[in-house]
């Protein structure tokens, strides 16, 4: 029988959150090694295209027209740029490109050139990855001609925090633009942000709502909140215990997303620049099989190449190819 599931309760992920740590991993693990090459994680650079002046409110972001860090605003980026960002991202072992926007929802007249470079990273053997805000049907219609393969658009945080995070989009419209990407037939990136001052009861309610979709996303990323400066979180929680979740729980959260999405591909997203090796490693562990690489995740900095690079020589990891990635969901 199938161990995917869709009709995970709230009750059953709160007590997978409070099992023994060894216990929870070794599970994890053992439901990895089931779907995932155990020694194989994927490697993604990521892009900010247009970066500054989103008029969103969300709290935890310094592109916001609401935060007051300084950020400059630019214009969309020349595609021939993109596309020789993403020929680096290439030779230095990326597998996947993906690429970010500052918008609410991008305006039809910026589609055809987002197509051209979804289009020309693909032509380069990369998997291809967009996040540019809410998506009407026909946009998600434009990129899935282009042959775009994943849509990241992040839920990130339970139902209950969400309004307190932000206010100028509602969950149910981020829930919209998934089913948008998912009729237009592209897989669907979604995950969340932890560490933003939450309880264990919203990293429940967040693993709940991802683990309960009608589809599972094929990608989850996990990241962990940077907190910056002039941003309404980054001042909340500046200097306070709040402003850094525990090693622990956010190894914990990883655990319970591979456990709850078995095939995702689960990501470990920004703030880990932050984290030591043994934690990382313990994530890998508990079913972590992406990263962010490069010194950058769109403005806020990332380990880099060389720390990757050698923390995989000493854990025995290798970088996973595309070509192994889809040989990975035939097999499944």
């Amino acid at each position: 029988m199938s161990d995917v599931r869709i009709d995970w309760t709230r009750d059953e992920i709160a007590a997978l959150f409070d099992l023994p740590f060894g216990e929870l991993v070794f599970r994890a693990q053992t439901v990895h090694r089931a779907h995932h090459a155990p020694d194989q994680v994927q490697m993604s650079t990521l892009l900010s295209i247009k970066t500054g002046g989103c008029p969103e409110d969300c709290g935890y972001c310094n592109q916001s027209v609401h935060a007051e860090t300084g950020l400059k605003a630019t214009k969309l980026m020349d595609v021939r740029a993109v596309l020789q960002a993403a020929a680096q991202a290439k030779d230095n072992g990326s597998s996947r490109f993906c690429m970010g926007a500052a918008w609410r929802n991008p305006k039809d007249r910026d589609m055809p050139a987002i197509a051209e470079m979804v289009r020309g990273v693909r032509q380069m053997g990369m998997e291809t990855c967009m996040t540019l805000g809410m998506l009407t049907p026909s946009q998600a219609a434009m990129l899935a001609d282009a042959g775009l393969d994943y849509y990241n658009h992040n839920i990130d945080t339970s139902p209950e925090r969400y309004g307190e995070v932000i206010t100028t989009r509602s969950f149910d419209d981020r829930l919209d633009t998934l089913e948008n990407v998912r009729e237009a037939g592209i897989n669907v990136c979604c995950g969340g942000i932890v560490g933003m001052g939450e309880t264990r009861a919203d990293r429940v309610g967040f693993v709940h709502a991802l683990a309960t979709l009608p589809r599972h996303p094929e990608s989850v990323p996990v990241n962990a909140l940077v907190p910056v400066k002039g941003t309404v979180l980054g001042d909340m929680l500046a200097d306070t215990p709040l402003a850094k979740i525990d090693d622990i729980e956010f190894v914990r959260t990883v655990a319970v997303a591979r456990i709850t999405m078995p095939e995702a591909m689960v990501r470990l997203s920004a703030g880990r620049e932050s984290m030591g090796e043994a934690t990382q490693a313990l994530c890998f562990m508990a079913g972590a099989n992406s990263i962010f690489t490069g010194d950058k995740l769109l403005t806020t900095g990332n380990a880099g190449d060389d720390k990757d690079a050698a923390l995989f020589a000493r854990l025995g990891i290798v970088p996973m190819r595309a070509e192994g990635k889809a040989e990975l969901e035939a097999a499944a």
